[in-house]
């Protein structure tokens, strides 16, 4: 049910653009422009937003390590 004191014309207020901050825009909903959902896009290809390990095992990998497993390879 809609509210009464709000008219129906009255545009769903969107949180800012998470790249520039300005008013978002529902065709490019979280973002304000195509510009700023581009922007987000090459961060995701260059691997720019990245998830910090808190395990805290120390344990980094070596691509070299001879005991690492391709999972590509046939095992058997």
């Amino acid at each position: 049910m809609a509210d009464p004191d709000i008219p129906a014309s009255t545009p769903a207020r969107l949180p800012p653009c998470p790249i520039c901050g300005r008013p978002g825009e529902t065709a490019f909903r979280p973002f304000c422009s195509k510009r700023c959902s581009d922007i987000d896009l090459g961060r995701w290809f260059t691997e720019s937003y990245r998830v910090p390990d808190q395990s805290g095992g120390g344990q980094n990998f070596d691509e070299n390590d001879p005991r690492r497993v391709d999972p590509d390879e046939e095992v058997g």
